[in-house]
């Protein structure tokens, strides 16, 4: 099944994505995270409900992001295509490193997080060296902790699309640490909704990202350094993974910043994130302001 979150008639509401539109689910089933918590039992639940639910075609919603709350940040995997850490050699500054032996895990906060089609906020006084990254992401439905490799899908419940968008210099400027360079606000699209995990082959998902139409990032996932159980088992060892936890699995080469010459993002351009079996996110950067005071109560 696929799931999306929708805003229709000025309220949101979780939807079931097929041919036909959009089927807006009970209000007693809850949000995503919810019906993630509810297990097998959630899903039937949405299956017994759908001969009965409302179906909308697209033009009558705004899809949000599929995950509109989050226990912690939104976890995340560096330089997991040999590809894009060979690129990134010689770019990296005092930071230079080996190629890993282990998974590169690093956090973000969730106030990046925007719906798979709105605006990615862009600030040019924060930033000259904004950047795109494709990604694959999934999301725990099953709570664990030290989980073997071999019974780490068991954990997954599903799959969606991400596009990490970074600040290169502000990623630099602080200690070698990813944190600030990849939590700015409304700068991180996901989406368009998530797939369940029996939906989707990974070895043969092809992830694609394109700039103003020209394509430049483009692989399979079979070709990540660390597969999705892997990934699982290391990040899990000691440290429990919750339903609901997002984690991003990575960027293939491609990357504006390895380029010759190098290609940063600028108001108007579009990107557009594409995987097999999981749709497509597509944004316009739009300037704002980031760097104004802002008191939130």
């Amino acid at each position: 099944m696929k799931f999306a979150t929708v805003r229709h008639r000025g309220e949101v509401r979780l939807s079931v994505v097929d041919e036909d539109g959009f089927a807006i689910l009970p209000r007693e089933i809850g949000d995503l995270v919810d019906l993630i918590v509810d297990s097998e039992r959630g899903l039937d639940r949405v299956s017994q409900s759908l001969p009965n639910c409302e179906v909308i075609t697209p033009t009558e919603v705004e899809v949000l992001a599929p995950l509109q709350r989050f226990r912690r940040d939104i976890l995340c995997t560096g330089l997991n295509y040999s590809d894009h850490f060979e690129e990134g050699i010689g770019l990296r500054g005092d930071y230079e490193v080996d190629r890993p032996e282990h998974p590169t895990f690093f956090t973000k906060g969730p106030d990046t997080v925007i719906g798979p089609y709105d605006d990615i906020c862009f600030d040019p006084s924060l930033s000259q060296r904004w950047d795109y990254e494709a990604e694959i992401a999934l999301v725990i439905g099953v709570a664990g902790r030290s989980i073997a490799e071999s019974e780490a899908m068991s954990h997954v419940w599903g799959f969606t699309l991400a596009n990490d968008i970074t600040q290169r210099d502000v990623q630099r400027a602080h200690g070698g640490q990813w944190l600030k360079g990849k939590s700015v606000d409304n700068t991180m699209p996901i989406g368009p909704w998530m797939v369940t995990r029996d939906e989707i082959d990974l070895d043969n998902v092809q992830l694609e990202c394109r700039l103003n139409g020209e394509t430049m990032q483009s692989a399979s996932l079979s070709q990540m350094e660390f597969k999705v159980p892997r990934l699982l088992a290391e990040l899990s060892w000691g440290m429990t993974l919750r339903p609901g936890d997002l984690l991003l699995t990575g960027t293939p080469s491609g990357v504006g910043h390895a380029r010759v010459p190098q290609v940063y993002l600028s108001a108007g351009d579009e990107l557009v994130v594409t995987a097999t079996g999981m749709g497509e996110l597509r944004n316009e950067i739009a300037e704002g302001s980031l760097t104004e005071y802002h008191l939130f109560r």
